[in-house]
């Protein structure tokens, strides 16, 4: 598939990858030009179904930084609660990342909403991806005490139980944010500050929306691209913070 340039000449884009055998699909978001591996991420959205495209401004803006960024859709409302399309995807970036320019063996694992958890279960439980870990975890807007849509299980019962995610974990949560509080990762970030792990935690002065440059739109039922300067601040400080996981 050729490379379509997109809104950025530092971009490319890949559009509409199939990544595995659901037939699920996946962009792709990388520096132009780039001389050598670019550092990557696995970026994945949260509870509606194939949004991919929510994340294009925060994946376009991380891509600009010189990562080569993966944004599959997954489907939360499937029988299996979407973790067979994550886990599909995880093994495609592991496998493909390199043929696209990126490395998928030290690729961070990121996440928005649901997509968080389901980001940090992987560092939690290894096993799920034969033993591998991410290079780091980043999650955006989460909550940590519900089952990871990876795993089955919560990462805060994870942790309570002993289990270390092994990795630095980055969280970015939203001070406005009244879809999905803050204290969540606040707490979240508590809970590995006690057991000795390596964390981070911003909070922007933003909203749920925000945190990945978009808007929701009600008439769309979805989230759209915004340039309120609240969003766009604080989708650069998530690009950031990615860039920073990935070693860019």
């Amino acid at each position: 598939m050729a490379p379509d340039m997109g809104m950025a000449a530092t971009t490319e884009t890949v559009r509409g990858l199939v990544y595995g055998p659901s037939g699920k699909q996946m962009d792709v978001y990388r520096p132009a030009g780039a001389s050598g591996p670019a550092p990557t991420v696995l970026l994945w959205h949260g509870i509606g179904p194939d949004e991919r495209d929510v994340l294009e401004p925060l994946a376009r803006t991380a891509a600009e930084g010189g990562l080569l960024v993966l944004v599959p859709d997954w489907r939360s409302y499937a029988a299996d609660g979407g973790r067979a399309h994550l886990l599909e995807s995880l093994a495609f970036a592991r496998k493909e990342a390199g043929g696209l320019g990126g490395d998928g063996e030290a690729c961070v694992a990121a996440g928005w909403s649901m997509g968080a958890g389901a980001a940090l279960g992987v560092a939690l439980r290894p096993e799920i991806a034969d033993g591998w870990r991410p290079r780091a975890v980043v999650c955006v807007a989460g909550r940590y005490d519900l089952p990871a849509r990876t795993t089955g299980t919560a990462p805060l019962a994870d942790l309570a139980a002993g289990r270390d995610p092994g990795v630095p974990v980055h969280l970015v949560h939203g001070s406005r944010d009244a879809i999905v509080d803050a204290h969540y990762s606040r707490d979240l970030a508590e809970t590995l500050r006690a057991a000795g792990r390596a964390v981070t935690l911003q909070e922007p002065e933003t909203d749920h929306a925000g945190v990945i440059m978009t808007e929701y739109d009600p008439a769309a039922d979805r989230c759209v691209p915004t340039t309120e300067t609240h969003a766009v601040a604080a989708g650069r400080m998530v690009a950031g913070v990615l860039a920073e996981a990935a070693g860019a």
